[in-house]
């Protein structure tokens, strides 16, 4: 009894380990972003898309697993030559995608090593058309070039290049140390030129302050000058109404004083009279001299015997 329960025991967990075994090689969980290839009795079947798949044991077998996320591969650094002989050494990045896993698994052997190599390859190409100054300024076009080369390539393996990056280009180091002498010597020429440029500017302003201020005073002097001519104009001309209103304020009294001695009927001779004692008045300043012309003596000596006649009446 004891013989047989240990029989028992042993068919039992070996139908387990069977089943074990046989549900493994059945049924096969794909993580997402992964896919198998399946080959059926040593020839491409299908592909494995994530999720649960279900294999036939021993007849279906899964080649290979590829990830379809983006992978990188970095190029070891390479000693190529430029075009005027000067060996850089130029370290670069390469990143892929898989897109056709079946192409991936028999179109090449090893399609990580093949981009290396076609990635070194057209690099030495390039770098030999190119010389050094070009070559450490155009990175953008090495890098466009070794895609498109790659793309050519791996077009064929189910591998799409996403981007190739320059990541850095080393001359050798005298020629880097030359080429930092001349960085320092062209930083010391624009500090120069700029400091120039600065004393230059500030001269430039000064001057144009100094001008400003010059035409500013003119502008102030030209303008006082006119103020001043214009009040002195003014003032003329005030000047010169107030003695029109004056000299019409004594010809008017002098009409009026006429207009009186005509209305009190007085003859002309009265009135030659007065205008003689008006002479007279006027001949009294020390600074004034009356010229009479020979020809009125006589009408004076007349006038005198008029006034004296004038006087007894108004005595």
């Amino acid at each position: 009894m004891g013989r047989g329960f240990l029989m028992g025991l042993i068919i039992t967990i070996t139908i387990l380990v069977i089943v074990v075994v046989f549900i493994s090689l059945t049924v096969k969980i794909v993580p997402q972003q992964r896919v198998g290839v399946v080959e059926r009795l040593g020839k491409f079947h299908r592909l494995l898309t994530p999720g649960l798949n279900i294999l036939i044991p021993i007849i279906d077998h899964v080649r290979v697993y590829h990830d379809l996320r983006i992978q990188q591969a970095n190029v070891p650094p390479q000693t190529v030559i430029t075009k005027d002989n000067v060996q850089v050494e130029i370290d670069t990045i390469i990143f892929y995608q898989v897109v056709g896993p079946d192409q991936a698994t028999y179109g090449i052997s090893d399609y990580v090593y093949g981009v290396r190599n076609i990635s070194t390859a057209t690099m030495r190409q390039i770098i030999g058309k190119m010389e050094l100054d070009e070559t450490l300024s155009g990175r953008e076009k090495i890098s466009m070039e070794i895609r498109v080369a790659l793309d050519e390539a791996t077009e064929k393996w189910g591998v799409r290049i996403e981007r190739v990056e320059v990541i850095d280009i080393q001359p050798p180091r005298d020629i880097q140390e030359a080429m930092d002498k001349q960085m320092k010597a062209e930083r010391s020429k624009r500090a120069i030129v700029l400091e120039a440029e600065a004393a230059k500017q500030d001269m430039i302003l000064r001057a144009e302050g100094d001008k400003q201020s010059k035409i500013l005073k003119a502008e102030g002097d030209k303008e006082a000058r006119i103020r001043e001519a214009e009040g002195l104009g003014q003032a003329q001309e005030l000047e010169a109404l107030g003695e029109a209103k004056a000299i019409l304020a004594v010809a008017q009294a002098e009409k009026n004083r006429i207009e009186l001695i005509r209305e009190a009927g007085l003859d002309e001779n009265v009135l030659a009279y007065r205008s003689f004692e008006a002479l007279t008045e006027i001949s009294k300043g020390p600074a004034n001299k009356v010229f009479i012309p020979s020809n009125a003596i006589e009408i004076l000596g007349s006038l005198g015997a008029i006034g004296e006649i004038f006087k007894s009446k108004e005595k």
